[in-house]
C-alpha cells in the first residue's frame, strides 16, 4: 500500500506509476523460463540478462519476473512427505483447455500424470513449476 493509502489516485500512464507488483520464479536458466511464459501468454519481455527477466503483460502494474538460481530445485507434482514443497503456482484462465494445454506442452511445458480436478490442467513449466490453466 502506498503512503497515500489505497483510494489516493493514480496516474493514468502505466509507466508513470509505482504501485507495480509481480511474482518472481527462480530457474536455472532465466532466458529459456522468460521464453516460455512469453508465448505462452503472448506477454512482451521487457527486461532480459542472465540474471533476471520481466515479463510484461501489457496491462495493468503487474509483472512476471524470473531470477537465475543455481541451486534451484523444481518441487514434486504431486506433493509428498520429504519432497521439494511447491511454494506459488501461477493460474491462468483459458478458453478452450485442450487446446492450450497442447500448446504449452509443445512450447515445453510437462503434463502430469496426476490433475485433481475438472476444468483444470496442471503442467510443469520448463524449470519444473507447477502451473494451471483452467476454464471458468
Amino acid at each position: 500500500m502506498s503512503a497515500a493509502g489505497p483510494d489516493a489516485p493514480r496516474p493514468t500512464d502505466r509507466w508513470a506509476r509505482h504501485d507495480w507488483w509481480g511474482v518472481v520464479l527462480d530457474a536455472p536458466d532465466v532466458a529459456v523460463l522468460a521464453a516460455f511464459y512469453a508465448e505462452l501468454r503472448g506477454w512482451t519481455v521487457h527486461h532480459l540478462d542472465e540474471d533476471d527477466a520481466s515479463l510484461d503483460p501489457g496491462e495493468g502494474v503487474v509483472y512476471l519476473n524470473i531470477q537465475r538460481n543455481d541451486d534451484y530445485v523444481p518441487p514434486t507434482w504431486p506433493a509428498g512427505p520429504d519432497s521439494q514443497q511447491m511454494m506459488v503456482h501461477l493460474d491462468f484462465e483459458v478458453t478452450d483447455l485442450e487446446v492450450e494445454t497442447e500448446r504449452a506442452v509443445a512450447l515445453g511445458a510437462t503434463l502430469p500424470a496426476h490433475q485433481p480436478q475438472e476444468g483444470v490442467r496442471v503442467l510443469l513449466d520448463p524449470a519444473g513449476h507447477p502451473f494451471c490453466l483452467y476454464t471458468s
